[in-house]
């Protein structure tokens, strides 16, 4: 009797698997199709970059996206939701910025950039440069001199606006004191010098942008330039954002001007001493706090194990010195096109996909943090995340741990049917420490809690060379920037990949995923 019961019930399972792999086959299929044939990504990245362009939180630029994405979620019949991640006391909103110099002989459009979170200037601004004061007595001798002027400050910038912290002011009064005695005793030894014939050579002063930064914004400077490498990199004020009020916001211009540029003004203040103009008309703004911020969640239920998840993610806020055409466009393209071709498809996988735009990521990721902190039951049911932060280039494989392998390269299989072009290659690594911190992407926060986030190797695999170093944070972090084979390619298989891991008979296995 037992002997026959199993027998009829692998005749109905015989009888039951057929017909669920070819309904599989021709969901990948229309997958595949679709990819080729009506392919969206660089659609969906043109809304996102050319016309809501850069998106800090806190700026109209992200709400107007996230509300965009969430209207073609539903479009196309996912569901979707805003969930609230924290808040900013206050919002920001950049517009055109220009800059030029004004003399006898002839003139120079100016190159820079003003990290987010900073002032605008007043309208159109013209006035005279000079460099900024090391000492008191410096200050004092040039005090009248520093109204209306722009001033030029010292270091190289890399993306960060002066540090107006309380911090920051007191490592501006050490110095002030410590230059103040290097004064002291330089005037001595240039006395010995032309008394004793002596060559004693001057001691050089410390430096700190914006030393006497209060002393000059009393004094009536228009605003700060600080030399800065191209390409141009424009941050935001981390140091202060959290207590930054719309009542508190910085009220002076800190411009970041390409480095050629600012060496041939300092030496027409310096050396030169030419007579000459700056005029710039720097339209930042401030909104009205406080500003909520939220993370798109959109979903495809699972029809069997609707309580356990695959996870494919970026995020949606960006840097707006540029527009987030790779950071993190790279990221919300392929996934919103993945959500669009599964759910087209007539997909039904066995776990709910969720595709999470993530905000706040360039703030320390507290988009992630919030999630994981609301969705803690969730983790432990999480098959992995697939979180896409980085270039454009293609997926080309994936490296997992040894009892994820077998079922990964099953899922290989339809993956290598989208394109033959495109190699993919599923391989073993060892585990890995689980992080302590994050400390590069979203994911990290994740992997925090012991949640799988393997992601896909990349490569330029046809050698468009491009250059992550030189978008990263930067003016150049632009639409134009992508490789539209690339990013369309990386969408099919992150539909795929996805849909594969849905449908397994179970989670994936996390033994040996993580060394701790």
């Amino acid at each position: 009797m037992k002997n026959t019961c199993l027998a009829g019930a692998a005749f109905l399972c015989m009888l039951a698997f057929p017909a669920v792999l070819p309904a599989q086959k021709a969901v990948v299929d229309k997958i595949i199709e679709m990819g080729k044939e009506d392919n969206q990504t660089m659609h969906h990245l043109d809304i996102l970059t050319n016309r809501f362009g850069g998106r800090p939180i806190g700026s109209d630029a992200y709400e107007n996206a996230a509300e965009w994405m969430m209207r073609e979620y539903r479009k196309w019949g996912l569901d979707v939701e805003a969930e609230e991640a924290g808040e900013l006391q206050v919002g920001f909103n950049r517009g055109p910025w220009f800059g030029k110099l004004i003399s006898h002989d002839h003139g120079m459009a100016l190159h820079f950039v003003t990290p987010s979170y900073t002032s605008g200037t007043k309208g159109v601004q013209r006035g005279h440069a000079v460099m900024e004061p090391r000492t008191e007595a410096e200050f004092q001798r040039m005090k009248h001199k520093l109204k209306g002027a722009w001033v030029l400050i010292s270091g190289t910038n890399t993306g960060w606006p002066i540090d107006r912290s309380a911090k920051g002011d007191s490592i501006r009064e050490a110095i002030k004191k410590e230059n103040g005695e290097i004064a002291r005793k330089n005037r001595e030894l240039s006395r010995r010098n032309w008394m004793n014939g002596e060559h004693n050579e001057m001691i050089p002063y410390r430096e700190f942008p914006a030393l006497f930064y209060h002393e000059m914004k009393e004094a009536g400077v228009l605003g700060f330039i600080q030399s800065a490498k191209v390409p141009l990199r424009a941050l935001y004020d981390r140091k202060m954002l959290d207590t930054m009020t719309f009542d508190n916001a910085p009220e002076l211009p800190d411009i970041k001007l390409d480095e050629k540029q600012y060496a041939v003004i300092a030496d027409m203040v310096k050396h030169r001493r030419e007579d000459f103009l700056l005029e710039f008309d720097i339209r930042n703004h401030f909104k009205l706090g406080p500003v909520k911020y939220h993370n798109i969640v959109a979903s495809i239920k699972g029809t069997k194990y609707p309580d356990e998840y695959v996870i494919v993610s970026g995020h949606l806020d960006s840097y707006d010195s540029a527009t987030g055409g790779i950071d993190c466009g790279t990221g919300i393209g392929p996934m919103m096109e993945a959500a669009r071709l599964l759910a087209l498809s007539g997909a039904k996988p066995k776990r709910t996909i969720l595709f999470i735009a993530f905000s706040g990521e360039e703030f320390q990721w507290v988009g992630a943090k919030a999630y994981v902190k609301t969705h803690a039951g969730q983790l432990p049911k999480i098959s992995n995340m697939f979180n896409r932060d980085g270039g454009p280039e293609p997926p080309v494989g994936i490296r997992v741990s040894e009892a994820m392998y077998d079922d990964f390269e099953k899922i290989a299989v339809d993956v290598r049917r989208i394109n033959p072009e495109y190699p993919f290659e599923v391989s073993v690594c060892p585990p890995s420490p689980r992080p302590k911190q994050a400390s590069n992407v979203d994911a990290d926060v994740f992997a925090m809690e012991g949640v799988p986030t393997y992601g896909f190797v990349e490569e330029d695999i046809k050698g468009y060379d491009f250059d992550y170093d030189e978008i990263w944070h930067t003016e150049r972090d632009l639409y134009t920037k992508n490789i539209p084979e690339y990013q369309e390619h990386a969408a099919v298989v992150t539909a795929v990949m996805a849909l594969g891991v849905a449908n397994l008979d179970k989670l994936l296995p996390r033994e040996g995923v993580y060394s701790d």
